[in-house]
């Protein structure tokens, strides 16, 4: 038996079908016939909508239909642009030279269109100073002025102190 030839299943629960055929023409024929006119012209009887009365089966190359269904949605995946998080790690006691080049792969990370995870990590003491891991965030955002968006403020979470940011909508 080739691949084309069906196997008809010995319990068919349906006497007849809306035969839907090359051309677009429709009729409702009895299932053996449909089956027999999928053989003729050597392509396979596809059940297109099964819960209809009666059911309606197409005449057409299977494996042609679901390869056209695969590259239409690697054609429509092609034109996304997925965003990731990127995370920039930093500490309260952050020198000016380390905190501008930090602040530089952010401005890249921006313009590549991904958000960015600002994190402030405080170790020891510095929990008692929270503030002092506020002012540096507000420095990253004091120097990446209008390429932003603020997506989430700063907020503490445990020993961290993080805000997210996004890229501004290009016009």
């Amino acid at each position: 038996m080739s691949t084309k030839e069906f196997r008809v299943n010995e319990k068919i629960r349906v006497k007849e079908v809306r035969l839907i055929e090359g051309e677009g023409e429709q009729r409702v024929v009895p299932i053996m016939e449909a089956l027999q006119l999928a053989r003729d012209q050597n392509l396979d009887l596809v059940e297109v909508a099964p819960n209809s009365v009666p059911p309606v089966c197409k005449i057409m190359d299977f494996g042609k239909f679901k390869f056209d269904q695969e590259k239409k949605l690697r054609e429509t995946k092609k034109g996304q642009k997925v965003v990731q998080l990127k995370e920039v790690r930093m500490q309260p006691k952050i020198e000016k030279h380390d905190l501008e080049f930090k602040v530089k792969h952010i401005q890249e990370f921006l313009e590549g269109g991904d958000k960015i995870k600002v994190t402030i990590r405080f170790r020891g003491r510095e929990m008692a100073h929270p503030e002092l891991g506020r002012k540096v965030l507000d420095r990253v955002l004091e120097i990446l002025e209008g390429v932003y968006l603020m997506e989430s403020t700063p907020k503490m979470e445990g020993r961290f102190m993080s805000m997210v940011i996004t890229p501004k909508a290009k016009k």
